[in-house]
């Protein structure tokens, strides 16, 4: 019986010096995991470059803040080098309270080091919380509860400075500046209406959200849902407001350190209460790590509570040098150790 098909004769077969070749799959690219490498290390030497590039275009502002500082009280300016580490764990107390994820205290506190030196590097904390974030991510949170901790980070700082100040206004009534640096009657009123005022804001901030497309809509929705689940546990929520509370109140006995160190004729109470108003009145200004604006603030402060302006403008040169220029070359070296070691 014949196989052939009726229709026609057979269609031979290929041979196989005739068939096309297989084709080989392409061996891995060996130098795929060699270039991560070096991509890894790149990025990691380039906080240090943005250090030496930042310390060149500052060099005067370094160097007349060391000189003045070779002749102050080494005790008292060690003594604000201690304030300056622990507002390194205030800041990851208030980072661990905005999450209800639990996070690795050590690493935590690591990524907080590596936070400080990005933030005196861009403008309106946008470094530090760029950190912060891609640490979050790595630890395994998911990107929209790590960027709603961020907001509830933000959020408050800002408010936890109010009950400082008007506990040093009950407290502490001496400690506050002279009435030629108090606010007039118009700006009293003006602060009163937006107070009475800021629940008609939030009513209609609620109403507006209610109109943003779906991804705003579930950031939102996190957010909130966070907030409210975070203020119901102790664990959470005394972290995050005593640590909003702590990191002020430290920055500003960093503030009185270098004042006690220079023989500033001020209070510690006055110092750290003039810290607190600065921050309050040029805090707003997007200035990298309130640079700028918080120190003109402060030295118009401090001269107006009678201490010589020479003083004062060494008070806050100094200030800058244990918060942001010594902890700057450790905070880079931190921030190159975690890329190394893929944890951001």
């Amino acid at each position: 019986m014949s196989l052939l098909p009726l229709d026609g004769p057979a269609t031979p077969l290929p041979r196989a010096d005739d068939r096309p070749p297989c084709p080989v799959p392409p061996p891995a690219a060996a130098r795929g995991p060699l270039d991560a490498v070096v991509v890894r290390r790149v990025l990691s030497l380039l906080p240090l470059l943005a250090l030496a590039v930042w310390a060149a275009l500052d060099r005067h502002a370094v160097y007349e803040g060391a000189a003045r500082l070779t002749a102050a009280d080494p005790w008292w300016l060690l003594a604000g080098l201690v304030f300056t580490g622990l507002g390194w764990v205030a800041a990851a107390c208030v980072r661990q309270g905005a999450l209800p994820d639990r996070l690795p205290k050590g690493a935590l506190v690591a990524s907080q080091v590596a936070a400080g030196a990005a933030n005196h590097l861009l403008p309106a904390s946008i470094g530090a919380h760029a950190v912060t974030v891609r640490f979050l991510t790595r630890q395994g949170v998911p990107l929209p509860r790590a960027t709603a901790s961020i907001a509830l980070y933000s959020l408050v700082r800002a408010v936890a400075k109010t009950p400082l100040i008007l506990a040093f206004v009950l407290v502490a009534p001496a400690a506050l500046p002279p009435p030629r640096l108090l606010p007039d009657g118009r700006t009293l009123f003006l602060i009163a209406a937006g107070v009475l005022l800021a629940p008609a804001a939030a009513t209609v901030v609620l109403l507006l959200l209610r109109r943003l497309r779906r991804p705003a809509r579930d950031f939102v929705r996190t957010a909130l849902t966070d907030a409210r689940h975070l203020h119901t546990r102790p664990s959470r929520f005394l972290p995050l407001w005593g640590g909003a509370m702590a990191a002020p109140l430290l920055q500003a006995c960093v503030v009185a350190s270098v004042g006690s160190a220079l023989g500033v004729p001020l209070t510690w109470p006055q110092m750290v209460f003039a810290f607190l108003a600065a921050g309050t009145a040029a805090g707003a200004v997007p200035a990298p790590g309130g640079i700028g604006p918080v120190d003109a603030a402060l030295v118009l402060i401090l001269a107006g509570y009678g201490s010589p302006l020479a003083l004062a403008t060494a008070t806050v040169i100094g200030y800058r040098v244990l918060t942001v220029w010594v902890p700057l070359l450790p905070g880079m070296l931190v921030l190159s150790a975690l890329v190394q070691r893929r944890m951001l």
